[in-house]
This record gives C-alpha cells, structure tokens and sequence, in this order.
C-alpha cells in the first residue's frame, strides 16, 4: 500500500528562506532537513531519548563584523510511532544542511 508523503513543518529559527523544517514522513522512511551553517558539525548533539528527537547547537562566543555573537538552539520533536528510533542518523553536508533520517519499523 502506497501513500503520499506526509509533509510536516517546524519552527526552526534559522531557516534563511521561511524559518520552517519541512519534514518528509513516507512509507520508507523519516526525514528532516534543517539549515546548521552557523554551526561546526563538534557544535551540533542529536540523540534520541525515548521516543524524543533531540536537536542541540551552540557555539560559544565569537567576535564578528558588529559586535561579539553567541548562538545556541535546542528543540526536541516526538518521533512518529510508526520510526524505528534506533535508526536516527544525522550527518552535516557541505551546505551546512543538517539532514536526520530513520527508517520505519519493520
């Protein structure tokens, strides 16, 4: 059985375009994709805890062209039941795109 893809938004506050994670729930598997391009990938925690998704990035302060800039970010979504939790990746791509994927439960 076949279904269409159940797109979902977050609030992320530092989404360049809308501020918005869409999140892709298919048949196959879960995906999130979120901007983290002021962020080091040694910056960035994502674990699972139960059936929570949790997202952390700081980074300490820094000097910049106005003035000294911290930043720090810390969300936690529920996991849809139908994902197996153990299967959480996340891996940071040249973008500075975080992208979290888990497959479904067999």
């Amino acid at each position: 059985m076949s279904h269409v893809p159940i797109a979902t938004d977050w609030d992320w506050p530092l989404q360049h375009n809308d501020g918005i994670v869409h999140v892709r729930h298919t048949d196959d598997k879960f995906e999130v994709g979120l901007d983290a391009s002021f962020f080091t990938p040694k910056e960035i925690d994502v674990k699972v805890n139960g059936r929570e998704l949790v997202i952390h990035l700081r980074h300490e302060e820094r000097d910049g062209q106005f003035g000294a800039v911290r930043r720090e970010v810390h969300r936690t979504y529920h996991l849809p039941e139908d994902i197996d939790e153990k299967t959480v990746k996340s891996h940071l791509n040249a973008s500075g795109v975080l992208n979290i994927t888990a497959e479904k439960k067999k």
